[in-house]
């Protein structure tokens, strides 16, 4: 049986020459695409979440994969439908969110491996979502770099796109490029399981599956037919000319300065030089000029368009008239909106304007990307009360190492996605709202005052530009190895363009050889007794769990696996029974 990876490379190439892909479906008879999958699936939170059974990534082994293949290759392996539950969103709604169970998380991830490797070669590089190198900050930077000189912003958002996914059109999309019958119905087939909502069973007419790991990338290839009709038939439409006419009175006032250069009137013609700055260089109302650009981030997109208002609103009506018409989709009215330029629109968390500065006159027409005030108004708001910064009662019980680190955590996440912003310095508000709000849990905590936390913890440190700042920090010393340091601040506040960091995305095992975990399960030898007889993966949500204060005396797997920092241990049944009917283990010497 091939290498996981060897496989995806030949289905990758098919993809990049745009070949049909053939007898794609035997290759779910590898099990080395079901390891390659756990080794991706087992570290998210979700793992241990059930969904309509008690079966979680939880008793994982390689008799699971021969089970799940042994229904492939018969063809009667049967989706079971999602529990579904409710999570708020941030307007006050609740969004549906599927929980699967784990045997068809581990066939989805297989299955989206595939999908993946074909199709990523062929979209667009205007998506930028639930892609490989590819994130908000890559469509953000995109936009930063090369949509000089725009006018309208077209703010598109697609009405609940993930839930009204037409069946009928996806699976015709999937049978354009993949020739194999039994792929194209285990795919319908998992479109179709359903859902239970309160242990009732309810039939899904349309959408992708709710919280599967495979809804990302065949949303992706849904959309993929709006990609190509922006760049292929609206792009080129609402495109033309190769730069903008002249400006009559910049083209004027030009040909004056020369003039009076000419003749040795240097400060008449600095005057006027100075006067010539605070009109733009190109004609603004150019008929024979005009420029479209796109990005799309999952169901979120946003058009820049150099040109008049009614041309943009004809755009937003084709938009509208070829998501209705060929994809069975609706616009968002409410969030579809026609901006000017020199007003802000929205898109992933940043506000987009073009400059127009009559002091910097050079920077006119350049994209800007900025923090909206609301947002920083509504993360302060967590580390605050009554207008002024509290402590977090939640994490007093936590060690000093923890509370620094969750404090550093959070803020560095907010920096860096926001690093792109020519307002980043306006961050400044938070880190001290989030220092004050640390120095107060540490003092509640240790029943003492701010100031003797700051001067226990407070350090100074060089940043890569080379600036000091302050910041605190926990440092843990080991012996014969590096120290454990958890740091809150020491990021410097500046502004970069060319921040490229991607969506994070799950460790999977690498091209050369397999992770940790899955060596130690093809080991095939019960780390307890030593049986070879029967083994599976013992899973705990976090290390945490097994470190908890209040017992005597911990088992010794809980031990063991607090010792190695482990949040798994390799089983035989009869041992993992055992473990979870609190039974003393047979530990071998």
């Amino acid at each position: 049986m091939q290498n996981a990876e060897a496989v995806l490379e030949i289905i990758r190439s098919r993809g990049s020459k745009g070949l049909p892909l053939e007898e794609v479906y035997r290759q779910l008879f590898n099990p080395d695409l079901y390891l390659r999958a756990y080794g991706r699936l087992y570290r998210n939170a979700g793992a241990m979440t059930r969904g309509v059974t008690a079966e979680t990534v939880d008793g994982m082994s390689k008799a699971k994969i021969t089970s799940i293949i042994d229904r492939i290759r018969h063809e009667r392996y049967r989706w079971t439908p999602v529990r579904r539950e409710y999570i708020p969103k941030a307007n006050g709604k609740m969004r549906p969110l599927g929980i699967p169970v784990w045997s068809d998380k581990l066939l989805q991830e297989a299955m989206r491996s595939i999908l993946e490797a074909y199709y990523e070669p062929q979209f667009s590089e205007n998506s930028h979502g639930f892609r490989p190198q590819h994130g908000c900050h890559t469509a953000l930077a995109d936009i930063q770099h090369a949509w000089h000189g725009t006018k309208w912003f077209i703010e598109g958002d697609i009405k609940g796109c993930f839930d009204n996914i037409d069946h009928e059109i996806l699976l015709s999309i999937l049978q354009e490029k993949i020739r194999d019958n039994r792929f194209l119905i285990l795919a319908s087939n998992l479109l179709k399981a359903g859902y239970l909502e309160d242990w009732r069973y309810n039939k899904t007419h349309s959408g992708t599956p709710q919280g599967g790991v495979i809804s990302p990338i065949l949303a992706n290839i849904h959309l993929d037919r709006l990609d190509r009709f922006v760049e292929r038939t609206l792009i080129p439409e609402f495109t033309r000319g190769k730069i903008r006419k002249m400006n009559p009175v910049y083209k004027r006032l030009f040909y004056r300065i020369r003039k009076l250069e000419k003749n040795g009137e240097a400060d008449a013609a600095r005057e006027l030089r100075k006067e010539l700055r605070s009109y733009p260089t190109g004609d603004q109302h150019d008929p024979n000029y005009r420029r479209l650009r796109y990005i799309r981030y999952a169901d979120d997109f946003l058009l820049g368009f150099a040109g008049p208002k009614d041309e943009a609103e004809e755009i937003k009506v084709r938009l509208k008239t070829f998501l209705g018409d060929h994809l069975k989709l609706e616009l968002s009215e409410e969030k579809t909106l026609i901006t000017h330029a020199s007003e802000m629109a929205r898109f992933l968390g940043y506000k987009v304007s073009i400059r127009r500065s009559d002091e910097r006159p050079q920077l006119n027409g350049m994209p800007e990307l900025r923090v909206p005030s609301e947002v920083l108004d509504k993360v302060c708001a967590r580390y605050m009360r009554d207008g002024k910064p509290t402590h977090r009662t939640e994490l007093i019980h936590d060690s000093d190492f923890d509370i620094v680190n969750r404090y550093g955590a959070e803020y560095r996440g907010i920096v860096q996605y926001y690093v792109l912003a020519h307002n980043v310095r306006w961050l400044g508000r938070l880190r001290w709202y989030m220092e004050s709000s640390l120095l107060r849990t540490l003092a509640r905590k240790h029943n003492t005052t701010t100031t003797k936390m700051a001067r226990l913890y407070g350090r100074r440190m060089v940043t890569p530009s080379g600036t000091m700042m302050k910041c605190f920090a926990v440092i843990i010393k080991r012996e014969g190895k590096d120290p454990l340091i958890a740091r809150f601040g020491g990021i410097s506040l500046g502004h970069l363009r060319k921040a490229t960091l991607i969506d994070e995305r799950p460790i999977e095992a690498t091209r050369i050889g397999r992770t940790e975990l899955i060596q130690r399960l093809q080991a095939n030898r019960c780390e307890c007794c030593g049986s070879s007889k029967d083994v599976e993966v013992h899973h705990i949500r976090k290390v945490s769990d097994v470190n908890k204060p209040g017992r005597r005396e911990k088992p010794l797997w809980q031990i063991a696996m607090s010792t190695r920092k482990r949040k798994t241990l390799i089983l035989c049944r009869s041992c993992h029974d055992d473990l979870h009917a609190g039974r003393p283990m047979r530990w071998s010497t």
